[in-house]
């Protein structure tokens, strides 16, 4: 097979120097069919045999740091994805299991990969979507893990949409097999049903959200209640640091396609800084959606 000569809709991107991405890889692998095509960077590229627009292709370095994987995806065959996927680990200090999925690009300065005060376009329905699969398949395994989203952060930058997923938040659950099969499952129960953003159902409103922590608890119980996805996440901390103007307004409605309206986190954010926002959206005829208005799963 040539890889060259298929329409990859969908690039699920594993780091080898990751241990939980190559545990993702694996149980990929494992839960599927797949077939061995071109080398990437050295490494197998896999395409699934069911959707041939679907494959997995592995890299040397370091995710966040790796800039315009698109533009090498291009040169090398010919072709760029509708999505980047990146199967990742996640570090935090409490070390607390998590499955987490976010959104890409910095409100600030660019420590962490990517460009500073840019965002990656976002994919919120694919995201909402594995959220919803995350949250199922732990519940059936059982698993304790905190499943959540992240709100937007880090690089790498890319010109297409770009999702990460990630298993928290240690070294030792990033090799456990449990979380990387329910991480696999959840890819593969989302594209056994849709190839890529586009292909999704046109109903779902598409959102973004401003206010409350790094792990937008509100903003997941919402999408594991309603009919909505979320883009771009902005968190307090970068309203409270000055990183949120208008000018980020903008670009985190740019980067999420298909925007409708946004969800103004009231209790994570101070009284002047609703009404600041409440009334920056209003202005540029943007809806502040609450959670109400939203109908049910």
């Amino acid at each position: 097979m040539l890889f060259w000569c298929l329409k990859i809709k969908v690039a699920i991107v594993a780091s080898k120097e990751d241990p939980a991405s190559m545990n993702i890889k694996n149980c990929l692998l494992e839960n599927s069919e797949w077939e061995i095509s071109s080398l990437f960077q050295g490494n197998e590229t896999y395409v699934n045999s069911k959707n041939k627009e679907i494959a997995i292709i592995t890299i040397n370095d370091r995710k966040i740091f790796h800039e315009d994987l698109d533009e090498e995806i291009k040169k090398e065959f010919g072709t760029v994805p509708e999505l980047a996927l990146f199967v990742s680990r996640h570090t935090s200090k409490s070390g607390k299991p998590s499955l987490t999925t976010h959104p890409v690009g910095n409100y600030g300065k660019a420590e962490f990969g990517g460009k500073s005060r840019t965002l990656v376009k976002s994919s919120p329905k694919v995201m909402t979507q594995l959220l919803r699969n995350l949250n199922r398949h732990a519940s059936n395994e059982k698993l304790e893990h905190q499943i959540c989203f992240e709100v937007t952060h880090h690089g790498p930058y890319l010109e297409i949409p770009t999702v990460f997923i990630e298993i928290g938040s240690n070294d030792q659950e990033w090799v456990k097999k449990q979380p990387g099969n329910v991480i696999a499952s959840s890819i593969l129960d989302l594209f056994n049903s849709y190839s890529s953003e586009v292909d999704m159902p046109k109903d779902i409103p598409v959102i973004i959200g401003i206010g409350g922590g790094h792990y937008a608890p509100r903003f997941t119980d919402i999408i594991l209640e309603k009919k909505v996805a979320f883009g771009h996440m902005i968190p307090s901390y970068h309203v409270d640091a000055g990183n949120i103007d208008g000018e980020m307004l903008e670009k985190a409605l740019e980067s999420t396609p298909n925007v409708e309206g946004v969800y103004i986190h009231r209790k994570g954010l101070k009284k002047p800084q609703v009404r600041e926002y409440a009334n920056w959206f209003e202005e540029r005829g943007i809806t502040s959606i609450s959670s109400k208005e939203l109908e049910d799963l």
